[in-house]
């Protein structure tokens, strides 16, 4: 089925979602569980985390128009935030007739560090590391025969010495395929399970014993042509460039376009059960790796007036291990996208991510952002007005008729419906 389905946001719900059903093949019981009424339960939410007492719905959204190396996707987005699924969906529509986006993939190689302190001859400790590089990733693999006998495992190790505060440390950095898995248990236990034997070579006393959420070695790239977005506008076309521009050079600019390329992203992986505090922090870090914090994509001409759009970030998430498989919404939601590898997971956040972008400046280059964002928004604060569901529509056909969407005025509207009834 393909994911250009125009009007897709007039539909209802239970439209939309059968349109899903049909692409993805959901049975009745599976369209429930994403409609809320079965499947996740406080007793289920018992088991993920401690001391609980509820659970919190978030919004679970489709954006459309995604065609990634070729085949289309229909994405879930989880997300509280208005305009976000809205925004990508209608960004990747100018990309669709062009081949969509086109992803590359470093590998699924993942660090864990293994932090030495008091060793008095560090570049000797580092030397002896090395020479028992073979004992060491040995180890690590008895930890984990199951991921070994699928391809992955303990691969390498590095080694470095590094001048702290007060002394310099050795930190050996274990570079484990963790494949579809994000890997942080595995990783984890591996380090743990070998920081006796390197204290032992090291002649030191292993710290910390940890994987690095920096995962420079498991990089996604997107890649997407947006055809004639400004329909030959020269000024708008130099207009958004000028704000990516900013955003390679002022940290004050890349910290809010980064920002919104992890709405896009962030909500996918919220949606596939995946880790977006890991997934934030390792963008982030790598945002910083020049020792300036800069702009997480890149945008160019291209032919015909179009725009060449490229993102580059690490991405740890999987398919196998935590929420992924335990939250019944986060099953449902890879199923959706038919993706069958952490890999064409990645590829499909991140091409989210670059829509997400482009939508942004796109915005920015024009009328701004806060038009569109507050027409959405106009919902979320007729409710705080107290409007009821039957007074939600005309609330905002008239505030979006008026072209302002103050909250007192907004009231003002809702009393006046309250008085007439």
């Amino acid at each position: 089925m393909s994911t250009r389905i125009p009007g897709f946001y007039n539909l209802s719900p239970n439209k939309r979602l059968e349109h899903l059903a049909k692409h993805a093949n959901l049975s009745k019981e599976e369209t429930e569980i994403i409609k809320g009424g079965k499947g996740f339960s406080v007793a289920d939410a018992d088991r993920m985390i401690e001391n609980v007492i509820g659970y919190m719905p978030i919004p679970l959204g489709i954006a459309v128009n995604f065609k990634v190396n070729g085949k289309d996707i229909f994405v879930p987005m989880a997300t509280e935030e208005p305009s976000v699924v809205a925004a990508a969906s209608n960004a990747a529509k100018y990309t669709y007739n062009t081949g969509g986006f086109t992803t590359s993939y470093s590998g699924s190689i993942m660090r864990g560090q293994i932090q030495l302190t008091n060793v008095n001859d560090p570049y000797g400790a580092l030397a002896r590391i090395y020479e028992n590089k073979e004992k060491i990733l040995a180890m690590c693999n008895e930890q984990d025969p199951t991921l070994v006998s699928l391809g992955g495992g303990a691969k390498d190790l590095e080694v470095f010495v590094i001048d702290g505060l007060t002394q310099k440390m050795v930190v050996v950095h274990l570079l484990v395929d963790s494949q579809d898995a994000m890997g942080a248990n595995a990783i984890n236990t591996m380090a743990e399970a070998v920081a006796p034997v390197i204290e032992e070579i090291a002649h030191g006393k292993a710290i910390l014993r940890i994987l690095s959420n920096l995962a420079d070695k498991r990089i996604i790239r997107a890649r997407g042509v947006f055809e004639n977005p400004f329909q030959d506008n020269e000024e708008a076309m130099e207009n958004f460039l000028s704000a990516y521009e900013l955003a390679l050079i002022d940290p004050y600019r890349a910290a809010t376009h980064n920002k919104g390329i992890m709405n896009g992203i962030s909500a996918v992986v919220l949606a596939t059960g995946n880790d977006t505090r890991a997934v934030e922090a390792g963008a982030h870090a790598y945002a910083s790796m020049t020792n300036h914090y800069q702009s997480l994509t890149h945008w160019e001409r291209g032919e015909n007036n179009s725009l060449v759009g490229t993102i580059e970030l690490p991405l740890a998430v999987g398919l196998i291990g935590g929420a992924t498989k335990s939250h019944p919404i986060a099953t449902l939601a890879t199923k959706i996208m038919q993706v069958e590898t952490a890999e064409e997971l990645a590829g499909v956040i991140a091409s989210v991510g670059l829509a997400q972008n482009f939508a942004a400046l796109k915005a920015l280059a024009g009328e701004g952002v806060q038009k569109g964002h507050m027409k959405l928004h106009a919902r979320n604060l007729a409710i705080m007005a107290g409007a009821k569901e039957n007074q939600l529509n005309e609330v905002v056909k008239c505030v979006t008729q008026k072209g302002s969407y103050r909250f007192d005025e907004i009231k003002e509207i809702v009393d006046t419906m309250n008085k007439m009834e």
